[in-house]
């Protein structure tokens, strides 16, 4: 028997609607939220900004609306968000960084998120390129869009787009069973059947509970969701990532469903191998992410490990030829406690530094395409530490393997050399409500420009308390804007020119002719 993803009206969800009159909005959109270890506390944005052409955003750290119970967000309304019905406010879900977020655009990006969801595949074609709708929608309407702006994304972005496909009813009740579950795993063709099923779930069960049951309970099934998590080029954690961001139980269904048919090869051969070499998890960090990277730079055989012609450039080439040191140097990132908002701020740093400062002296400056994947992802963490329903074992797992693969990156694209002084020259011409106006409109941007101003203006604000206390930060005070303008910069389509450069390190990837690969 088949049937089209569970349409279904039990309210677990993730958060209820609350009365705001106007004036309250006012305040809201005006106010910025700093996320705590413990607890959300607010403070009004000044003039005393140390970046003054910042415009007023909202940093939010939504954590306290939850039941007694830890399941997510309970409410009673029918138009609020469940796993099958995509619905936001612009008072509760503008995500950890927003700026002007409109209450039209709030309806209008739950209305096309509602018909992508209904109507898209997750991979837009047979060789599993993420549909990226949600991402690049959900970013640009924390970034101000308007409407009509969101109605033109979608517009490019939609008509590439496989159609969904039918769940099969028995497979989906199939996969209680845990062995069965695992049988599917893996599997393109059964992303509708593990979609239905995590709707299914998270109708019954919470989004909390589930979060806790497949992927953070450290059975053979989570132990292969995680690993699923981290794959395919991060994309799966990304689109988990927006779901718990924006408070959506149906974009953490598709994140969740995305993850299972993902392989797991690389949790196998890196992630669990790092962990164990670290003695467990949380163990208290030595070194930082900046210095293991720096070591790495250094590494004759890390730097030698990968050739331009590895067709998968990890695979083949860093854990092929290299592997006992790529192990060496991801072990050593660990993270205790005590130390999780600091490493937050050293992970976002660091891979901002090697993502801006990948260039070459006689080129006009360019961003790897893989390299902003780990920018990209950075925003969600500053979520994942605070959610009060997951154990500190599993945040600090979470921010570890995230430390772990963007040292994997750095050194797969061919450990290219870091010329900062072209970041901290580059001429300021855009204050980030430009740079956001130019992402939001790019013509040829499926999201990936969007979500990098957002997370780059988001890393500023993470980092710049850190910025006296640890001065061998590389990025700090306006570099982060200059980062932004090289950004919108180096993004113009002009004839052949791709917006990105891919595998930074090799003298090929800035060649025109290899500028698709």
């Amino acid at each position: 028997m088949l049937l089209r993803p569970l349409q279904c009206h039990k309210q677990h969800l993730f958060r209820s609607k609350p009365t705001t009159t106007q004036s309250q909005l006012l305040i809201l959109n005006s106010t910025r939220y700093y996320p705590s270890r413990y607890s959300t506390f607010q403070t009004t944005c000044s003039s005393a900004s140390t970046s003054p052409t910042l415009p007023f955003p909202r940093l939010a750290a939504q954590y306290s609306s939850y039941s007694s119970t830890g399941n997510l967000f309970r409410a009673t309304p029918s138009t609020m968000a469940t796993a099958t019905n995509i619905q936001l406010s612009p008072v509760t879900d503008s995500g950890i960084y927003s700026s002007n977020v409109r209450e039209d655009s709030a309806r209008t990006v739950s209305e096309i998120l509602q018909d992508d969801l209904a109507t898209h595949h997750v991979f837009f074609n047979e060789q599993r390129f993420h549909n990226h709708i949600p991402h690049q929608l959900l970013s640009i309407y924390a970034l101000g869009a308007s409407p009509e702006d969101i109605k033109a994304c979608y517009g490019r972005n939609k008509s590439y787009q496989r159609p969904a496909l039918p769940a099969s009813q028995d497979i989906v009740q199939s996969m209680h069973d845990v062995a069965e579950f695992q049988k599917y795993a893996g599997k393109e063709e059964h992303y509708p059947n593990y979609l239905a099923f995590f709707q299914h779930e998270i109708d019954a069960k919470g989004v909390a509970e589930v979060l806790k049951e497949y992927v953070f309970a450290g059975d053979e099934r989570a132990e292969s969701m995680m690993c699923r998590l981290f794959g395919g080029l991060i994309h799966p954690l990304i689109h988990l990532g927006f779901g718990i961001e924006f408070n959506q139980p149906a974009i953490v269904a598709q994140g969740l469903a995305q993850a299972a048919v993902h392989d797991d090869w690389l949790g196998r051969a890196f992630f669990l191998p790092a962990e164990k070499m670290a003695g467990g998890i949380g163990k208290p960090g030595q070194k930082s992410l900046l210095e293991l990277l720096n070591e790495m730079r250094a590494d004759k055989a890390l730097i030698e490990s990968v050739k331009w012609s590895d067709g998968n450039k990890i695979k083949d080439g860093v854990l092929h030829r290299a592997p006992e040191q790529m192990l060496k140097y991801a072990s050593q990132f660990t993270v205790s406690e005590d130390q999780a908002e600091e490493r937050l701020a050293d992970m976002i740093n660091t891979v901002a530094y090697y993502t801006s400062a990948a260039q070459r002296p006689t080129r006009e400056m360019r961003i790897d395409f893989f390299f902003i994947h780990c920018v990209n992802s950075s925003i969600f963490f500053s979520k994942i530490i605070n959610l009060p329903f997951l154990d500190q074992k599993s945040k600090l797992r979470m921010l570890e393997w995230k430390g772990r693969i963007d040292l994997l990156m750095y050194t797969s694209r061919g450990t290219p050399d870091l010329l900062l002084d072209e970041v901290a020259n580059y001429p300021v011409k855009e204050d980030w409500s430009q740079i956001f106006a130019r992402s939001i409109a790019h013509p040829g941007d499926d999201g990936h420009l969007a979500k990098l101003a957002r997370a780059l203006a988001h890393g500023q604000h993470v980092c710049q308390a850190y910025e006296s206390k640890h001065p061998e930060m590389p990025i700090k005070g306006d570099m982060w804007l200059r980062i932004g303008n090289i950004a919108v910069d180096s993004t113009v389509e002009e004839g052949d020119r791709p917006m990105w450069v891919r595998s930074t390190g090799f003298d090929e990837a800035w060649e025109p002719q290899q500028a698709h690969m």
